[in-house]
């Protein structure tokens, strides 16, 4: 059975159209709309920034728009992700849908589904096998990320020096940041010892880092693409008692290496953004399009900027579970 949806405010309207015809005075009804959120669980460090920004822009746009009603749901699977569409659905008669797939290729028919019906769709961070689904595109820029990365390594070590990488899951997200930080070295003569995967995970930077020490006498620096993987780099060196021999470059803005980062850590300096909080950026995209007489379609790119010691405060949530 398709799925079908009437939002409050044809349901308002259909009564108003019935008192005009029946000759009864009728009031303005203010138009209402709800907005579905749908992401992954906090299974890991990323999802768990994810999920609070969520939460935490909810009780923002609600309070500052009481005609909005958000509702947010969190799933530990493809599988979850997609009952939650439908459900979103058909039980809450969403007007427009938030989603950051669990996976691509899974949630790509369940979203075109929901699309169909005539919901105004954003799709965060992880996009669609499918190209045109969506109204609304927001998600960081991966290969910005590994280039600002690049480039601070680069001139940290004035273009010349040993390093070596950590990869994250092999995906396209994980291709594009390796590419990005591979066009900023270009041309200097900073020599790659070894790239390996270690999957966004920390215990895997751990042992990734631990082969790295064990083989090479002289490491730079070191691009561990990602804060969880970062942690586990830190602890590898700091066993190995290599602090003072190289630096480390994380990425996404988690509050623990943003900490270290103001407090001016020398084994890792930096961290370049990838922030959770996109979800937030997507929602308020998302409430524009209902509140605002501007256009809101297309993509959003957010950049990856370097945080250094100076700005890290900006950067820098507490609360927040990551």
């Amino acid at each position: 059975m398709p799925i079908t949806k009437m939002t409050n405010t044809k349901m308002a309207l259909a009564a108003l159209a019935t008192a005009g015809a029946m000759g009864l005075p009728t009031l303005a009804v203010a138009q209402e709309y709800t907005i579905g959120v749908s992401i992954p669980a906090a299974t890991h460090g990323w999802t768990g920034g994810v999920n609070y920004h969520a939460e935490q822009a909810k009780e923002r746009l609600e309070a500052l728009h009481p005609e909005i009603s958000i509702t947010i749901t969190t799933a530990s699977d493809p599988g979850g992700q997609a009952n939650d569409l439908e459900d979103l659905v058909s039980q809450r008669n969403i007007d427009a849908l938030v989603v950051l797939p669990f996976e691509s290729g899974p949630l790509t028919d369940p979203v075109r589904r929901v699309k169909d019906t005539g919901v105004f769709v954003t799709v965060v961070d992880r996009g669609l096998e499918q190209e045109g689904i969506e109204d609304l595109y927001v998600a960081g820029n991966n290969h910005e990320m590994g280039r600002v990365s690049g480039e601070y390594i680069r001139d940290q070590l004035d273009g010349e020096g040993d390093i070596v990488v950590l990869r994250g899951i092999p995906t396209v997200i994980d291709e594009e940041r390796v590419q990005g930080f591979q066009e900023a070295i270009e041309g200097s003569d900073i020599n790659i010892l070894d790239m390996q995967h270690a999957n966004w995970n920390r215990d895997d930077g751990f042992e990734v880092m631990q082969d790295y020490l064990a083989r090479f006498d002289r490491i730079d620096a070191v691009w561990a693409q990602d804060d969880d993987i970062a942690l586990g780099v830190i602890e590898a060196v700091r066993q190995a008692e290599r602090e003072d021999e190289l630096f480390i470059v994380g990425g996404a803005g988690m509050k623990d290496i943003i900490a270290r980062v103001m407090e001016g850590d020398e084994l890792i300096p930096v961290d370049v953004l990838y922030p959770p909080a996109m979800i937030a950026t997507a929602m308020d995209l998302t409430v524009q399009h209902f509140v605002s007489n501007g256009p809101v379609v297309g993509e959003y790119i957010l950049g990856s900027p370097l945080i250094t010691q100076e700005n890290a405060e900006q950067y820098y949530f507490p609360d927040s579970p990551f």
